[in-house]
């Protein structure tokens, strides 16, 4: 009896942990090719710009709100930062605009995203609307002012500076260690501050964390103020893997985050979710879709599955919390 309850409690707790590692030994047996150096590096490499979305999305869903906007808000901090980004050429968005440092275009990049996410944070912590409903008008707003911005073309021909960004250093790429990083800064900021402290009491119960002197409206506006900065990091790190940015770039990106947190263990009901969690459902993405291309499967066929193993984590996170309740 002993047994099955710790094998029940550790399937609960490392049960995406399982799924992944058992991904990883399925393709790797039926594709020699999947756990080569440079597969490997590959996998972690496509996985940084949605892996860094979802580490700011864990702190919204844990505070028991959404963000629909990241994906455009990565387009438009990806298209301001490239415009500022651009060696000379005739289809330079600034032709006056000398050559900056990489400093100028990577913290306007950071810069509007805070300032996007900021934005939805007031919306939802002054006028009470859904976080859903502010989020989707940000969404459509940042993908509007994107297009204008950039007259619907793409901003491409980039510094060497801006480029190396998707490079790699000591042969592993750059991406990966700017996703470990944030991985790490996050952790901190969740688990071991009263940023954190209070991202999960809000998420908890909204109610008991204003009585408890809990200033909501400040932090709902940090925590989605933080969300939009990382979206702003991804757009650079975009820009820098791809070398340009077009203004439909990102598109439904949002929702790849958005899956990986869930399917990372983190509770759209509020109060639950980790940092590693977000890291462990994004390579589970990235791993799938890998190995499913490695065998021959079609991209529509890599939606179709994705799709049901969201809704599978999702009835299983709410499975779970009712037999808490």
């Amino acid at each position: 009896m002993m047994s099955q309850i710790n094998i029940k409690r550790i399937t609960q707790k490392y049960g995406i942990l399982i799924i992944l590692i058992a991904m990883c030994i399925v393709f790797a047996i039926l594709s020699p090719a999947f756990l080569s150096i440079s597969n490997i590096l590959n996998i972690l490499n496509q996985t940084a710009i949605w892996g860094i979305m979802a580490l700011g999305l864990t702190f919204v869903i844990v505070a028991k709100g959404i963000d629909l906007s990241v994906g455009s808000v990565l387009a438009f901090a990806g298209l301001v930062s490239a415009s500022l980004a651009q060696v000379p050429a005739q289809m330079k968005l600034y032709q006056n605009l000398p050559e900056l440092p990489l400093i100028i275009p990577v913290l306007a990049g950071l810069a509007i995203g805070a300032l996007c996410g900021a934005v939805n944070g007031a919306l939802i912590a002054f006028t009470k609307i859904p976080a859903f409903i502010a989020t989707l008008g940000m969404m459509t707003v940042a993908r509007g002012v994107a297009l204008i911005y950039s007259n619907a073309r793409p901003v491409s021909n980039l510094t060497p500076q801006m480029n190396a960004v998707g490079s790699r250093f000591l042969g592993i790429p750059i991406p990966i260690m700017i996703y470990l990083f944030v991985f790490l800064i996050s952790y901190v900021l969740l688990n071991k501050t009263r940023f954190g402290k209070n991202t999960f009491a809000i998420g908890g119960n909204i109610t008991a964390a204003e009585v408890s002197g809990v200033n909501v409206q400040k932090y709902l506006v940090m925590i989605y103020a933080y969300c939009g900065l990382l979206a702003g990091l991804a757009a650079i790190v975009f820009a820098g893997r791809v070398g340009s940015v077009h203004p439909g770039a990102a598109e439904g990106y949002e929702l790849t985050a958005i899956a990986a947190t869930t399917i990372g263990g983190t509770s759209h009901s509020g109060g639950i979710g980790t940092i590693g969690g977000a890291l462990i459902g994004a390579l589970v993405l990235s791993v799938m879709r890998n190995g499913m291309t490695l065998l021959g499967f079609s991209p529509y066929s890599q939606k179709i599955l994705e799709g049901l193993i969201i809704v599978c984590a999702v009835i299983i996170d709410m499975r779970k919390n009712a037999r808490k309740g």
